[in-house]
């Protein structure tokens, strides 16, 4: 009995060893094949990684083609609008020198004498891009608000006309911070003169040029709260919706454009700003 026991255990013993060697092969080969995913893992991460960098490529290059658009686009608003400026101080040039040949013989040309009352200059046609040419210095009704001018605008006519000619000499070069400068010296020295609407709108525009549009709208609002009547209030009021856009304040910009449409119906201003709230509803 013993004997028999015995030899079982012998016959028994390799079988349990060989079961023992298969199962650590079997262990052996897991984790080779858990490290080898770990690998493809890790490859994967690579290439992910390699993809993302591609797409971050691709994403500054478009990004980079986008500037060099807007900046074309900046470039070629620019030159339009010195074009217009030009175009616009032709104009006034013209008007000025029309104005001077339907003068009375006999005058020096800078003053009328009216027996109603002081010395006034005569008018000279002053023009604005969008807008109809605005009396360049002022009698009565030139000014734009039913009033007479008052001292500062006709005590040096000759001294008014070539301070605001040096003012729109540098906007119409592009030179904005000087422009801004030179409007604000006319305005205070002739806030008066009939030159004055013109004045505030040129100051807006400048303003507006360079990116400063909080000043810009409250020099366009001056104008209209000071010259309702002058013939660039459509053109500033139509600036002040813009500006209000730039500002992000879409709902009153709206507003302020609507106004332009009805207040102003069929003046360019009021084109303009129906093409803006057309774009502002797509």
């Amino acid at each position: 009995m013993a004997g028999a026991v015995a030899s079982a255990m012998l016959f028994a013993f390799p079988a349990f060893a060989q079961d023992s060697r298969l199962s650590l092969a079997d262990r052996v080969a897991r984790l080779e094949q858990q490290a080898q995913n770990k690998d493809q893992s890790g490859i994967g991460a690579v290439n992910q990684m390699q993809q993302l960098q591609a797409q971050v490529q691709q994403l500054q290059g478009q990004l980079e083609e986008l500037q060099h658009q807007l900046q074309t686009v900046e470039d070629k608003n620019k030159a339009q609008y010195g074009d217009l400026d030009a175009r616009m101080g032709r104009i006034e040039g013209a008007g000025a020198g029309a104005a001077a040949g339907n003068r009375p013989q006999g005058q020096a040309g800078a003053q009328v004498n009216s027996p109603a009352g002081p010395a006034v200059a005569n008018p000279t046609p002053a023009a604005g891009a969008g807008a109809a040419a605005a009396p360049a210095a002022g009698n009565a009704a030139a000014a734009g608000n039913g009033q007479p001018a008052a001292a500062g605008g006709t005590a040096d006519p000759a001294g008014a006309q070539a301070a605001y000619d040096v003012a729109f000499k540098a906007i119409r070069a592009g030179n904005y911070v000087e422009a801004s400068r030179e409007f604000r010296s006319f305005l205070q020295q002739y806030p008066n003169h009939a030159l004055a609407p013109n004045a505030w709108y040129w100051l807006g525009e400048s303003y507006y040029a360079t990116t400063n549009y909080q000043v810009a709208q409250e020099s366009f609002q001056r104008l209209l709260s000071q010259f309702p009547q002058s013939d660039k209030a459509s053109d500033a009021l139509l600036k002040v919706g813009y500006s209000q856009l730039e500002l992000k304040q879409v709902d009153a910009a709206k507003a302020t454009l609507k106004k332009v449409t009805t207040q102003y119906p069929g003046s360019k201003a009021a084109s303009l700003a129906q093409e803006r709230l057309q774009r502002l509803q797509q």
